[in-house]
């Protein structure tokens, strides 16, 4: 482990140290998880516009619309493992 040193405004440092001892966490472990979840979220919004513009291209227009897709592509790698000879 390395230690950082972080400024914050005082009322975020405020809200940081209630989040912290309301959930039993340190501040690093608090600083840490707030870490991991912002990676989380950068990943997401990468991988966002990529599912919106496959969406477009497959004529995707609702959440009905992915789940009906994801079922006939299912359904059909069924069909296609029990006709392939093993």
């Amino acid at each position: 482990m390395k230690t950082l040193s972080v400024t914050l405004p005082p009322e975020m440092l405020d809200s940081a140290e209630r989040l912290a001892k309301k959930e039993h966490r340190t501040m690093s472990e608090l600083v840490r998880e707030a870490l991991r979840q912002y990676e989380r979220n950068s990943v997401w919004d990468e991988i966002g516009p990529y599912g919106r513009r496959s969406a477009v291209r497959a004529k995707l227009k609702t959440e009905d619309d992915v789940v009906k897709m994801i079922h006939t592509f299912r359904r059909e790698r069924r069909k296609r493992a029990k006709v392939a000879p093993r």
